[in-house]
C-alpha cells in the first residue's frame, strides 16, 4: 500500500534523496522547502505525485496551513520526515544571543511546530510514522559544536517523550543519528567550512586550527543508500525509536557511553553523600 509522505528540508541533500526514493518506489510526497525552485524536475517527472511546497519550519502558523493544505490534498499523511536543520558552528563564548536563537528556532522549534501540525491527523488515523533527523551529535559533543549540539540534544529527548506519548495511538516515532553523508559535490560536508559560522575570537584559533585539520575528513555515507535505508525503517513493523545511519561515529560512541558509565559508577560515593540521610534528619 502507498505512503503520503510530508518531508521537510527536501530540495537537497539527505531530504532530496528521501522524496526521490518515496516517489521512485510510488508514494506521494508534500515536499517542502524553504525554496521549491530545485524541484521542478520531480514534479516534470511525477507530476501530482509530489506537492512542492514553500516552507519556513520557523513560521509556526506557515507550517500548520502548509501541514493542513498536504493533507487536503493527498487525503492522509502517513510519514512525516522532520530533516529542515543547519549546523551554527561556534564556541560557546562566541555564540551570540541570535545565532543561538535562530539555531533552536530552525532545528528544535521548527521540528516541534511540524508534529504538533501532524499529529491530530495521525491521531485520527491511528497510525503514522514520525521520522527526526538527529545526528551523530544528538548523542555525542566536540568543541566548537556547541548550538547544535544542544539543538539535536534536545531534540533526542523530546522525541523520546513523544514517543511514549502517542505508541497508544498507532504512532511510531524513530530518530535517525546520521554520521556524515555525502552530500555537497560527492564530499563529506566539513563542517568548519559548510555551516553557519560564529565570529571567531582569537584565543580558540589554534582549536580551530587543530579541528580543521580532521573535520570532513571521515568516510562519507552514500545518501541515495540512506533513502533506501529509510524506505526499511517506515515499512517495517517494529521500527527502533533510534537508529544510526553510517558506521563511522559507532566505535566513538561506544566509547562514550562506556565512559560517562564508569564515571557515574566511579561517583557513586558522592552521589550517595549528596541524597543525605533523609530518614535519619526525620527521626
Amino acid at each position: 500500500m502507498s505512503k503520503v509522505w510530508f518531508v521537510t528540508g527536501s530540495s537537497r541533500g539527505l531530504g532530496r534523496q528521501f522524496v526521490e526514493a518515496a516517489l521512485s518506489r510510488g508514494d506521494r510526497v508534500a515536499a517542502t522547502a524553504r525554496t521549491t525552485t530545485g524541484l521542478e524536475d520531480l514534479v516534470a517527472t511525477y507530476g501530482d505525485a509530489v506537492l512542492p511546497l514553500p516552507l519556513d519550519v520557523t513560521d509556526r502558523d506557515a507550517v500548520f496551513a502548509t501541514v493542513r493544505r498536504a493533507v487536503e490534498h493527498f487525503g492522509r499523511l502517513d510519514v512525516i520526515v522532520n530533516n529542515a536543520g543547519y549546523a551554527q558552528i561556534g564556541a560557546v563564548e562566541e555564540l551570540t544571543e541570535r545565532e543561538l536563537r535562530d539555531q533552536m528556532e530552525t532545528n528544535l522549534f521548527g521540528a516541534v511546530w511540524v508534529v504538533q501540525a501532524a499529529l491530530p491527523h495521525l491521531r485520527r488515523q491511528r497510525a503514522g510514522h514520525i521520522i527526526q533527523l538527529s545526528s551523530a551529535a544528538g548523542v555525542i559533543a566536540m568543541p566548537l559544536g556547541g548550538a547544535y549540539h544542544a539543538s539535536k540534544w534536545a531534540l533526542e529527548g523530546l522525541n523520546e517523550a513523544l514517543a511514549a506519548e502517542v505508541a497508544g495511538f498507532g504512532v511510531k516515532v524513530t530518530i535517525i543519528e546520521p554520521g556524515g553523508f555525502a552530500t555537497r559535490d560527492g564530499k563529506n560536508p566539513d563542517p568548519l567550512a559548510n555551516g553557519h559560522m560564529a565570529q571567531p575570537d582569537p584565543a580558540y584559533a589554534e582549536l580551530r586550527r587543530r579541528l580543521g585539520a580532521v573535520a570532513g575528513k571521515q568516510p562519507a555515507g552514500d545518501p541515495a543508500a540512506a533513502a533506501r535505508a529509510l524506505l526499511k525503517l517506515v515499512d517495517s513493523d517494529n521500527p527502533p525509536l533510534r537508529v544510526l545511519f553510517g558506521l563511522g561515529f559507532y566505535p566513538m560512541l561506544q566509547q562514550v557511553y562506556a565512559d560517562r558509565l564508569k564515571t557515574w559508577a566511579d561517583w557513586q560515593d558522592l552521589a550517595a553523600e549528596a541524597q543525605g540521610d533523609l530518614a535519619h534528619e526525620a527521626r
